[in-house]
Formats: C-alpha cells, sequence, structure tokens
C-alpha cells in the first residue's frame, strides 16, 4: 500500500498544479437582444472574445453575428486572425503535457462536472443557438442535450482507455502497447449545429488527453464561447480548451494555421468535401492525423413492402428537420412504382398540415430560417433547374412572405437524376422524388453519388433489408428509421464523405496514438 503514495501524491500535485495555472475568469457580457423581439439574449453566457489560455481576449478587429430570422444584429465578437490562432495553439500545447498526465478518473470528473452545467443552464444555451442560428427552440433545446450528452459519454470512456499485453516469441520479452494522446487537436466546427459538433469532438480529445483549439463557424460563435464559458466554470484547466472566433475574411488565414502549424498534431473537421480537401493538403505538410465528417447526399428508399405511414413520418423528420441543413438530412427519395403515388400523396399531406415556417422563437414554429440568403438561392436554383426539366411541384416551392431567409417546405414529384437536386446537396427545405421500377435500379441511384455519409429505406422484406443495407455505400444506414445520429453510435461516412469517426466507443481512438514497448532482458 505504501508504495502507492508517491504516485497518488504525483498525481495530487499535478492537479493541484493545473488548478493553480488557471487565471480568473473574466466574463464579458454582451447585453444584445435577438431579433425575435422574443427577450434578451442569456448575458451570463454570451461572450464576446476569444478563449485563449483561460483567458477573454479581445482582437484588434470584430464582426457582427445576426439573426438569421430578422438579420438584425445580436453583437460583436471578436475577429481573431493567424497571431490569435498562433497563440491559442502554444496555450494549447503548454497546457497538454499536465492534462495529459492528469489521472483518467480526475479528467472524467472535470467533463462531468461540465456536462452537468451545460444541462442547468441548458435553456440559455439553447436561446442563444435559435437567435444566431435560427432553428426552433425546441430543436434548441434538444441538441443541448444531445450536445451534452456526448460530454457525459466521454467522461466514462475517459476510463476505458485500455493498452494490451501481447505473447512474445522470445521467452525474456514483454511485449506493451500503450494509448497515448496525439496532442494538440484543432477542431474546425459548422454554423448547423454549433453545439454538438463541438462537444462530439472535443468531449473524446479531452477523454483522451489531448487539448483543443475551437475555431466556430463565423455565423454561430456565441455558442462556442458559451461552452467556453461553461468550461471555465467546470474547472476545465487554462489552455485545455481554446475558442479562436472569426470573420468569413479572416477563416482562411485562421484556418490555414491550424493545419500547418507544427504543435498541431490533430485535425477535425466537419463542413463541405471541397473545404476539406483544401485542409487536407494544408495538413499534409506536417503529416498530421486528420478525421473529418464531410458532405452527404443521402437516399431515403421506400420500397413497394414498406409501411407508407411510418415511411412519410421517417422522410418528414429526416428531410425537415433544421430546416433541411443537415448532413445527414435526406437529399433524394427514391419511391418503388407501386407505391409512388400514395407515398406522395400523404407526404404532401403531412407536409401541409404539420410543418410551421415561423421564427425560432415561437412555440409553434417546426421551420425555422434558412442560414442565410446564399442558402436561399441554391434552393431556388435547384427548384428552378428541376421545373425546367419536367419536375412538378407537389407543394411549397418559393420563398415565405416571413422573410428573405424563409422558405416554404417543398416537394417535387417526376424528377430524373439528370436534374441539380439529385447530383448535389442541398441543406433546405426540398424533397425531390425519383420514381424507380426495381431494387437493383434503386441501388443504383443511391450508390451513384460519390459521397456516403448515410443512407435510409424502408421495407418489411427481411431479406430485402439485409441485402439493400450491405450494398448501400453509406457510413450509417436507417432500416425504418429517418433518424439514426445518438451519442452511443459511430458517426461518419465512406467516399468523399470523410474519414474516421465520432461518437460511440470508436471516437476516441481518433485522439490516440499506439505505443508499443519492448521489455527485454527479462
Amino acid at each position: 500500500m505504501a508504495s502507492l503514495l508517491p504516485r497518488q501524491a504525483a498525481a495530487f500535485a499535478s492537479r493541484r498544479l493545473l488548478l493553480l495555472l488557471r487565471p480568473p475568469a473574466v466574463p464579458v457580457p454582451v447585453p444584445v437582444r435577438s431579433g425575435s423581439g422574443s427577450g434578451a439574449l442569456p448575458g451570463g453566457l454570451v461572450r464576446r472574445g476569444g478563449l485563449v489560455g483561460g483567458r477573454w481576449l479581445e482582437a484588434p478587429a470584430a464582426f457582427g453575428v445576426r439573426d438569421p430570422a430578422s438579420g438584425q444584429e445580436l453583437g460583436p465578437v471578436a475577429d481573431c486572425g493567424a497571431a490569435e490562432a498562433r497563440e491559442a495553439v502554444r496555450a494549447a500545447h503548454a497546457a497538454g503535457a499536465a492534462w495529459g498526465r492528469l489521472a483518467a478518473k480526475e479528467r472524467s470528473g472535470l467533463l462531468r462536472r461540465w456536462y452537468e452545467l451545460m444541462v442547468e443552464r441548458k435553456d440559455e444555451l439553447a436561446a442563444i443557438i435559435t437567435a444566431e442560428n435560427g432553428k426552433p427552440l425546441k430543436e434548441a433545446q434538444g441538441e443541448i442535450l444531445y450536445s451534452a450528452s456526448f460530454l457525459e459519454w466521454f467522461a466514462e470512456e475517459a476510463r476505458r482507455v485500455y493498452g494490451d499485453v501481447i505473447p512474445a516469441s522470445a521467452k525474456d520479452r514483454r511485449i506493451l502497447v500503450l494509448k497515448q494522446p496525439v496532442g494538440v487537436a484543432a477542431i474546425i466546427t459548422p454554423w448547423n449545429f454549433p453545439s454538438a459538433m463541438i462537444t462530439r469532438k472535443v468531449g473524446a480529445a479531452l477523454a483522451a488527453g489531448c487539448t483543443v483549439v475551437v475555431k466556430p463557424a463565423e455565423d454561430t460563435p456565441l455558442s462556442a464561447l458559451a461552452l467556453g464559458e461553461l468550461a471555465n466554470q467546470a474547472g476545465i484547466p487554462a489552455g485545455v480548451y481554446n475558442v479562436v472566433p472569426c470573420s468569413r475574411q479572416q477563416a482562411a488565414a485562421v484556418g490555414e494555421v491550424l493545419c500547418t502549424d507544427p504543435l498541431v498534431a490533430k485535425i477535425s473537421f466537419t463542413g463541405s468535401t471541397e473545404t476539406g480537401k483544401i485542409l487536407l493538403k494544408h495538413a499534409a505538410g506536417t503529416v498530421k492525423r486528420v478525421s473529418m465528417e464531410l458532405g452527404g447526399h443521402a437516399p431515403f428508399i421506400v420500397f413497394d413492402s414498406a409501411d407508407v405511414d411510418r415511411a412519410v413520418a421517417g422522410a418528414l423528420a429526416s428531410k425537415f428537420r433544421n430546416s433541411g441543413q443537415t448532413c445527414v438530412c435526406t437529399n433524394r427519395f427514391l419511391v418503388q412504382k407501386g407505391i409512388h403515388d400514395k407515398f406522395v400523396e400523404k407526404f404532401a399531406k403531412a407536409i401541409r398540415s404539420e410543418l410551421r415556417v415561423g421564427n425560432g422563437f415561437d412555440a409553434n414554429t417546426t421551420q425555422g430560417p434558412l442560414i442565410n440568403e446564399k442558402a436561399v438561392e441554391k434552393v431556388e436554383r435547384h427548384i428552378n433547374d428541376a421545373v425546367s426539366q419536367g419536375a412538378s411541384i407537389v407543394t411549397g416551392g418559393k420563398r415565405h412572405s416571413l422573410g428573405k431567409n424563409f422558405f416554404e417546405p417543398t416537394l417535387l414529384s417526376n424528377v430524373t437524376t439528370k436534374m441539380l437536386c439529385t447530383q448535389e446537396e442541398t441543406f433546405g427545405p426540398l424533397a425531390p422524388v425519383i420514381k424507380f421500377e426495381t431494387e437493383e435500379e434503386a441501388i443504383a441511384i443511391a450508390n451513384a453519388a460519390n459521397v456516403g455519409l448515410a443512407g435510409y429505406f424502408y421495407s418489411q422484406d427481411p431479406a430485402q433489408i439485409w441485402r439493400v443495407a450491405e450494398q448501400l455505400e453509406v457510413g450509417m444506414v436507417g432500416v425504418n428509421e429517418g433518424i439514426v445520429s445518438s451519442v452511443e453510435s459511430p458517426f461518419g461516412g465512406v467516399k468523399q464523405s470523410g474519414l474516421g469517426r465520432e461518437g460511440s466507443k470508436y471516437g476516441i481512438d481518433e485522439y490516440l496514438e499506439i505505443k508499443y514497448v519492448c521489455f527485454g532482458g527479462l
């Protein structure tokens, strides 16, 4: 028992050092009002500076964050550039050794406390998401609980990073396998899930013993900064979680620093395939570990044997969550000839009766605004192209009277694979339906894309379920389900939809190196 005391003392000293290194957090409230007029943003969690080394830092310039529902500015945020990004990387690197040596149980406890604070402040965090992203408040509240669950999950996984002992061929040797943190991780996240996309990556990284620098999307930095405030309150040591918000004009410079700085060992990115390829080129120079969740083009196949009502419910959830702005949203509906007309009729009825376009703070809203007018223009371009080639608008099809970023949930029939909406990811409330005749035809259409993130299909034929699930070229398959994401499940794609997996027991492996130790002379 006495032999354990030095290790316990060292662990205690390490933890004490981390706590002593933490500078006092200096709240910088921003008393702004959301464009909805439904109440002020929660000033207790709104921050406007970058978070570097545990301190809130201003930048030489600032950029405005806007409410997509009204266009009103929510307030200024520090416009960090390359210098601030490098400073954040060095802060993360400086904190890395002590954080990595901290006992897994202690890292677990700090992540758990961060999770608890998120749940306690879930309403404030959700209001921030709705204000800067526009999604309905109920969806935002769901995102916060989903987001927090990754901190809870990886708090538990932190204590389950196991090495190995391998039988050696020589009797005087022992072969050991250790798992160690990769080091500083650059976390680059999108605007559509401004909280969950951060915790799904950061939870795994911190649990593994890595430190992070987060670059949030320029449209939604307030959520990342609010998480930083709660990380400080939870006792996450200074420099372990850093945030460098920046404008669209500074994004390339900040991204290049994060992908090329030799102190950064790992990059985790969620966003477009085009941007992912650029980051991969930057990362190649220093051969960094990379995981990427890139674009999707999800097929949703309805076979003749399907339960139509269940398929319609799944289609509604899969297509129109967050107004169609998710990477796993259905982008192409393939419906078999024998059930096609019935499905289209019921789907149109459900869209008209169950979806309500409005401001996210309105309790009756199910469809908020798109993130900006550029997103609306892409939906319009896809609809106009389809109609010009013979597609029919069953319902919707135009901008909503509420404002320039609002668009009616739209259903198209008579769609062919030659139309843009079946070749590109729309990322909006557009549901194009293609009629097919055979299972082989449906699989061929579904697999024709160069991406493969998620895919869905409805069938009550057990043999067909096995065949199709195995043949779909995607990383995630929903069988008679329109929503597949969960903290326990590995999230990721194949083809040009990315590299690696997030969440689940596999997610932490993205932030660990395997070290082989040969112990000889025994």
